[in-house]
């Protein structure tokens, strides 16, 4: 079986599960939505520091809405050993990598897609002007977590206190990554006068890219380990 065929097929069956209970994606959309409306009302009611706050507010939700997604992409291997008879396929056990991790991206933008249009509406925020640089921003910084969060999900795998571990080594990683997101999301809401978004934009990129190819490379070493 070839390479692709291979991480074609758990991105499909990973994507199958989703569909039929999608578990993932009420949790992570309710949650979220939660983290946004909490934190709006702490910002105050005033309309213009609400809107300077939205960035920082969004990617807050993102972030610890991308944990509960995190926690599952490995949940139906971890039930009767099933992530051993995963790996007696044949052919490269990095496939396995690469279609969690294309399934949990498009389950990440997704989320993040229905979180941007409830941002918009309850922080006032016109994001059509904008929008594909903002979709932009979104995939990068999705690239990177799913990476990041697809090597971790597999360290945790068969560990007990996973739920309280996975988020411990996680967060540490993406802050450079949510920060820069932050950044890129403030310049394109509200102006870029001094030229700064192509620089973020860049170090985004550098930290999506880092953080998806890194962990391909070392999943077989930490499955082994």
């Amino acid at each position: 079986m070839s390479f692709f065929v291979r991480a074609a097929a758990v991105l499909r069956k990973d994507l199958l599960i989703e569909a039929r209970n999608r578990q993932a994606m009420n949790s992570m959309v309710f949650f979220a939505g939660a983290v946004l409306l909490v934190l709006g009302i702490a910002t105050g009611p005033e309309a213009s520091a609400v809107r300077k706050a939205a960035p920082g507010l969004l990617w807050i939700a993102l972030v610890f809405t991308a944990v509960l997604g995190l926690g599952r992409i490995f949940d139906s291997e971890r039930e009767n050993r099933g992530i051993e008879g995963l790996f007696l396929y044949p052919g490269d056990r990095r496939a396995v990598f690469v279609g969690k991790f294309l399934a949990l991206a498009l389950i990440l933008f997704v989320a993040e897609s229905v979180l941007f249009t409830l941002a918009a509406f309850l922080y006032n925020l016109n994001l059509w002007p904008v929008l594909p640089q903002v979709a932009l921003v979104a995939l990068l910084g999705t690239l990177g977590l799913a990476g990041i969060g697809t090597l971790y999900g597999a360290l945790t795998l068969n560990l007990r206190a996973r739920e309280v571990l996975l988020p411990l080594l996680v967060f540490p990683l993406v802050v450079p990554l949510v920060l820069a997101s932050v950044a890129c999301t403030r310049l394109l809401l509200e102006g870029d006068p001094f030229g700064e978004l192509g620089g973020w934009i860049r170090l985004l990129g550098s930290f999506a890219i880092v953080f998806t190819v890194a962990p391909l490379l070392v999943f077989e070493r930490v499955l082994a380990e």
